[in-house]
């Protein structure tokens, strides 16, 4: 029934009709190869390569469009149709500006300039690790071989590479590596000799040096300094290196001297990965050098790589020209007391750091103390809290209390295989109760938690709306006590999923304890939890 009220009229403007599409690529066409504003500065394409060109721009930038309004489909189109328009301008711009070859008359000569596709990765590394021959780097590396790819990023890894076939990849490498960006050359001559292994990597080297990388992964390839010194070619020419990956490649103190001397500049440096290798009290002191001149660094890793208390120290104090870390990584290496104290004061000066990882370091609760008083007054987004296997007591568990009640954005509190026992986690576990709304996994396996402690801990996670996993693995807690915490969680906001595994609980070992003093009672062990839940923590 007609109401007399005025109709809607809904006017789509995406996508535009078959007709358009082709007059736009003849518009396209005459204005790549007709004289205009730009023939002067960029010369003309012949009317056939501006044809080709004008098609593959007006495709790619019609895909790009549909792609845009697909994202605000409650429009009527027009911010595609825009892009659209904006996009093809630019990329006829870009085709113009590849210079056509001149004469020596002046006269232009057209020459075919392929339209620049969106970066694409190569990438060889799926399937099984397997040796590649020199007939199989033909075929492999055959897409690199096209005309007008735009490959930007390459990644080799796990493929063994012998030096026929790195005769082959190498020219193939080299004709394209002025438009490489990322390089990833992980675990590519894995069980090769030694003497073919560098071989190969100096056919790699010499092939890449010159391109201009933002990303380098040379990890597992067992480099050792000799390996590192194959790539010298390579290494040398890289002065805009935004990432830096060396994991897993026997990086000794000599390595890591010549990782610093070869590489010209790391001022652009990023992320910077040392993990498990041998590097030592020595090679961290040359790796120190490295982060003096890396003042943009943001993610640094130096895992696994058997640093003692004299390098740990050196490390501490050249992370304090990072003032941008966002990320640091220090776990399992032997820094001890004297390293862990250097560190905390590196850290009243990180303001941005989320991240920290400083588990198995020997700190011990001194380090440890000093530390939680450094993050009380920096660090004030730190997400990841990581200070398991420090032979940590309950008499650090204040001070940390202290410093998690100040820190809200605390997503992961991991302070698994210490000795925190009951009292450290009801301190802990109250604190994170009433703090810490983001926590999403807390981690004290192994740290003699018995009933009391145990049912602490679910409390504090159990209205947790954002949290995953509690790990209590690993301790003395009893069935009685082990009910009691799934009837916790299961009463919480949360189910009984965020309850990690127990198969390592000593279930025995609370009993235990408990006949070791004699008139143990169930009063016993509630005056244990009444005690507890009386202590204070003073606070700064």
């Amino acid at each position: 029934m007609d109401t007399g009220a005025p109709r809607a009229c809904s006017i789509k403007l995406w996508p535009p009709s078959a007709s358009t599409r082709t007059m736009l690529v003849e518009k396209m066409t005459t204005n790549l190869s007709s004289e205009s504003i730009f023939f002067s500065k960029y010369g003309l394409l012949s009317k056939e390569e501006a044809h080709e060109n004008a098609k593959r721009i007006e495709d790619e930038c019609f895909v790009a469009a549909s792609e845009q309004f697909q994202k605000d489909l409650d429009g009527d189109g027009s911010s595609a149709v825009q892009f659209y328009a904006k996009e093809t301008s630019k990329q006829m711009l870009e085709v113009l500006k590849r210079s056509p070859k001149r004469k020596e008359n002046g006269v232009v000569e057209a020459v075919h300039r392929p339209v620049k596709p969106a970066e694409k990765t190569f990438d060889i590394s799926g399937g099984i690790r397997a040796f590649i021959d020199a007939e199989e780097a033909r075929k492999l590396f055959s897409p690199l071989t096209e005309q007008g790819n735009m490959y930007t990023k390459i990644c080799l890894s796990n493929r063994s590479f012998g030096i026929d076939a790195a005769h082959v990849a190498g020219p193939i490498l080299s004709s394209i590596k002025e438009q490489l960006t990322e390089v990833n050359l992980s675990d590519f001559v894995a069980g090769r000799p030694e003497d073919e292994a560098l071989e190969v990597i100096k056919i790699f080297s010499s092939a890449l040096e010159g391109c201009v990388l933002r990303y380098l992964n040379l990890s597992d390839n067992a480099l050792g300094e000799k390996g590192v010194r194959a790539f010298e070619e390579l290494l040398k020419s890289q002065s805009n290196l935004e990432e830096l990956y060396l994991m897993n490649d026997g990086i000794s103190e000599e390595a890591a001297k010549a990782v610093c001397e070869l590489i010209p500049s790391t001022e652009k440096l990023k992320i910077l990965h040392f993990h498990n290798n041998m590097t030592g009290d020595e090679g961290a002191i040359a790796i120190s050098e490295l982060l003096k001149r890396s003042p943009a660094l943001e993610d640094f890793r130096c895992s696994s790589t058997r640093v003692g208390s004299e390098g740990g120290i050196e490390l501490a104090k050249a992370l304090d020209t990072c003032t941008h870390l966002k990320k640091i990584d220090l776990r399992d290496n032997i820094f001890g007391v004297d390293a862990g104290i250097a560190l905390s004061k590196t850290l009243e000066k990180l303001v941005y750091i989320t991240e920290l990882y400083l588990s198995y370091l020997n700190l011990e609760d001194e380090a440890t103390i000093a530390i939680a008083n450094s993050l009380k007054k920096s660090l004030p987004s730190l997400e990841v809290l990581d200070i398991g296997g420090n032979e940590i007591t309950s008499k650090s568990a204040p001070t940390l209390v202290e410093c998690i009640t100040i820190k809200q954005s605390l997503r992961k509190l991991m302070l698994s295989e210490n000795e925190l026992k009951d009292e450290g986690a009801v301190l802990i576990g109250k604190a994170l109760e009433e703090n810490c709304p983001h926590l999403e996994e807390l981690d004290l396996s192994t740290n003699m938690i018995m009933r009391v402690g145990a049912r602490c801990l679910a409390q504090a996670v159990s209205n947790k709306p954002k949290f995953k996993l509690l790990n209590i693995n690993g301790n003395a807690i009893s069935d009685e006590g082990i009910d009691e915490v799934k009837e916790i969680l299961k009463n919480g906001k949360n189910s009984l999923d965020v309850l990690g595994p127990l198969d390592e609980n000593d279930v025995e070992g609370e009993s235990e304890e408990e006949d070791n003093e004699e008139g143990a009672s169930e009063e016993d062990e509630n005056g244990l939890e009444l005690k507890l839940q009386h202590l204070k923590v003073e606070q700064d």
